[in-house]
């Protein structure tokens, strides 16, 4: 509930509840539902049947980002976690997962600059298509290269000036 508060989800609540089955069942009397409310002013419903998709991304980094403090799994991998998202918050979910960063190896796959920004590394993975098939190349990314990347995400397909300022900023 905490997390969500910066992540674009102002007096939304996040709550575990514990539904009771009729009948026992292999994992015992009890259902487990995540519920939600988006936002102050309504009731927390199941997450399933309320969240938008760029909802059902952020409240899943919260959860990464809450669970990561109990365990100690080295490696976390998330694809397109950020979908649905941007501006302001899309800088918070690169900073949500630069935290969990210091402790543990995050790898992302993200479009978004202001995530790919606050990473400690950076690839880029690209396809290119010939009469022979497709191949897929990952290539890292530093210094200047990283800049323009950032503008590429950004938009600037020309490198523009102000482009390359803001990528710099970031």
């Amino acid at each position: 509930t905490e997390l969500m508060q910066t992540l674009g989800m102002a007096g939304g609540r996040f709550e575990v509840q514990l539904a009771t089955l009729p009948q026992p069942t292999a994992h015992g009397l009890e259902e487990v539902v995540f519920a939600v409310a988006g936002h102050a002013g309504t009731s927390p419903k199941p997450l399933a049947k309320v969240a938008s998709g760029g909802e059902l991304s952020r409240i899943a980094l919260c959860v990464a980002v809450i669970t990561s403090q109990l365990g100690h799994a080295p490696t976390l991998i998330f694809d397109e976690i950020d979908s649905g998202v941007g501006g302001v918050v899309a800088h918070t979910v690169g900073q949500l997962m630069a935290r969990l960063g210091k402790d543990r190896q995050v790898m992302a796959v993200t479009h978004l600059p202001q995530v790919a920004a606050q990473a400690h590394h950076h690839w880029v993975v690209s396809k290119s298509s010939s009469a022979q098939g497709t191949v897929s190349q990952v290539q890292a990314v530093q210094a200047n290269d990283r800049v323009l990347e950032i503008a590429r995400m950004l938009g600037d397909a020309e490198g523009e000036s102000a482009t390359l300022a803001h990528a710099r900023s970031l």
